[in-house]
């Protein structure tokens, strides 16, 4: 009963985690700017190519009947269709949504970063000029880290003398 009460505390603190929340959130924003890209290409993009020639259905001309010929001696047969149509719609769909996407990325970091550098000027402006402290001992460098190659080594010797116990 103690390994559930564990379990349930982690993943308690799990949830309460500040990331998990913003996961939440991009998820249900993610899926608005779905609907929103979708709309686009089907009521936007998608008549516009049709307008050019790409078929008279748009992408939903892009299809490959596989049994023609006997669908067309027998009209019970069901038809074998690969739809090319709707992988380019989505493929659309997944790069528009992917480029806006990266547009509000792309222009969030470049206000966060003029914001810094506002922060910074406002702060050296703000701070009185004092003179230089002297200089802080130097550490000691750290001893070399083991390599990946070392530590699976170690890994394997472990959990070798574990299977021996």
């Amino acid at each position: 009963m103690a390994e559930k009460k564990g379990f349930w505390k982690e993943f308690k603190a799990f949830i309460a985690r500040g990331n998990v929340l913003d996961m939440a959130v991009g998820i249900i924003i993610g899926g608005a700017f779905t609907a929103i890209i979708t709309a686009i290409v089907n009521g936007i993009l998608t008549p516009l190519l049709q307008s050019i020639g790409v078929g008279s259905d748009g992408f939903g001309a892009l299809q490959l009947v596989l049994n023609k010929a006997a669908v067309e001696a027998n009209p019970d047969v069901v038809p074998i269709i690969l739809d090319f149509g709707i992988v380019i719609s989505a493929i659309v769909t997944f790069v528009l949504t992917a480029f806006i996407l990266f547009l509000i990325v792309w222009t969030t970091n470049r206000l966060h970063e003029h914001a810094e550098k506002l922060k910074a000027k406002r702060k050296a402006a703000a701070a009185p000029a004092e003179p230089a402290a002297p200089a802080e001992p130097v550490a000691p460098p750290e001893p070399p880290k083991p390599t990946a190659e070392e530590l699976l080594t170690e890994i394997l010797a472990e959990l070798k003398a574990q299977r021996k116990e």
